[in-house]
């Protein structure tokens, strides 16, 4: 409603196109999956409770991060300097994860390595528990932020999933299933976009475009964050500033600013400045600012290790900030991202998602993935109190981010990537 205006939100959401594989003459045997097939989509008793379910979160946590940041080197190789990069890594991890919960034989190792987790030498099994909790622990103090990360499978309404693909769905990834009519494509895109519009607050409406009449099931993931700053911004002190997309480009943006105690870290061997905006709740906004010219040698190195090298490094100083205001929102199409880094047979003729259909063969068609992040000085419209800070009588340290910079925006408890990206301009709708 109306109380969503001027806050600071971000979301994400991913549509996965499943479609029909028209069954190739010789291919009269696929029925014939042993029982032994199905194995890894069922665990055993004793395998459940075995752990607490805060392990079994961080267990997602390296390959996570490490997926993370393989997704944004091939991203930020197929993007423009002057284009903004926003994606969920943690969403698109959902996602596949969800998918691999209906793939066999190679379709699904190939998903699991892609995504870290036969390194890790994890189970389906494991991973659909991890990410239980993880939904649980995400979905739990909803009172000082609005966190939420969903799933939702729509199918072709004559087509029947197998049982334990849906139920299992619901109970690890709580995700529901709703049929559609796709031979009807508009009524389907409508149903399907009318969805997606109620879960991210009207904030994405026509996610889905078109339809092929073909589909036989559209996953869906969104992950929706709406939070207030720990420390805002006096609206007061925003002004008018230029700031800089690349050698020939300036824009003008309006820069938010504010002196204050922040973590803080300068790492001068490594040419960056790195600044830690926490919200109210578990989560909190890194930043990551090269020095001038130096955004594609720090997004040449960039890892897991880097933002735990920072993050340990942090210090609380005494910061002259400027940050703009921003609203952004990207689109991207990841079929061929996740080819290149090793999916392959799920977008195959021969892909195997026994686990999902026993009657229909299917496969992956189209990964659509739409990201948007807002920031303003409150965070939230709710929140209009007012912090003084005690200042040492020590020159504050500046940090002007009037040029291209890296965000991600991450959540503590679970230690997860909730969103990354880099902001090369800022007034790009």
């Amino acid at each position: 409603g109306p109380r969503l205006r001027g806050c600071c939100w971000t979301f994400a959401i991913l549509a996965m196109l499943l479609a029909m594989v028209l069954a190739a003459p010789h291919d009269g045997d696929h029925m014939g999956h042993t029982p032994e097939h199905f194995h890894h989509l069922h665990h055993s008793p004793e395998e459940v409770h075995s752990h607490t379910g805060n392990e079994s979160i961080l267990k997602l946590s390296p390959p996570n991060a490490n997926f993370a940041f393989a997704l944004y080197k091939r991203l930020s190789a197929k993007a423009a300097a002057s284009q903004n990069i926003f994606y969920s890594p943690l969403g698109i991890s959902t996602a596949l994860s969800m998918l691999a919960a209906g793939a066999a034989g190679d379709t699904h190792s190939q998903l699991f390595s892609t995504l870290g987790y036969s390194g890790e030498q994890l189970t389906q099994a494991q991973v659909d528990e991890s990410y239980e909790h993880l939904i649980h622990v995400l979905g739990h103090n909803q009172k000082i932020q609005q966190l939420e990360l969903g799933n939702a499978l729509a199918v072709r309404k004559e087509f029947k999933p197998m049982v334990k693909f849906v139920s299992d769905i619901k109970h690890y990834f709580a995700g529901e299933t709703f049929e559609v009519d796709f031979s009807n494509a508009a009524d389907a895109v409508a149903k399907i976009n009318e969805y997606i519009a109620a879960k991210t607050a009207d904030k994405i409406k026509d996610q889905v475009k078109e339809l092929d009449p073909d589909t036989a099931m559209v996953l869906i993931n969104y992950v929706f964050f709406r939070g207030t700053w720990d420390k805002t911004f006096d609206p007061a002190h925003t002004s008018k500033k230029d700031f800089q997309v690349d050698a020939t480009t300036k824009v003008e943006v309006d820069m938010m600013k504010r002196t204050g105690r922040y973590e803080f870290y300068q790492d001068q061997d490594n040419h960056t400045t790195v600044i830690m905006l926490p919200y109210q709740g578990d989560t909190s906004m890194m930043i990551v600012l090269p020095d001038e010219g130096k955004m594609q040698e720090v997004e040449g190195y960039i890892s897991s290790d880097y933002i735990k090298h920072w993050h340990d490094s942090l210090f609380r100083s005494s910061v002259d900030l400027s940050l703009p205001k921003f609203s952004i929102s990207t689109e991207t199409s990841l079929g061929d991202v996740l080819k290149e880094m090793g999916v392959t047979k799920a977008f195959a003729d021969d892909a195997d998602f026994s686990g999902m259909f026993d009657e229909t063969r299917v496969k992956v068609s189209k990964v659509s993935h739409k990201a948007v992040l807002s920031v303003d000085e409150k965070g939230t419209e709710a929140a209009a109190s007012t912090t003084i800070e005690i200042m040492p009588m020590s020159l504050p340290d500046t940090m002007e981010l009037n040029r291209p910079f890296l965000v991600l925006i991450v959540e503590s408890s679970t230690k997860s990537i909730l969103f990354m990206g880099r902001i090369s301009d800022p007034t790009a709708a």
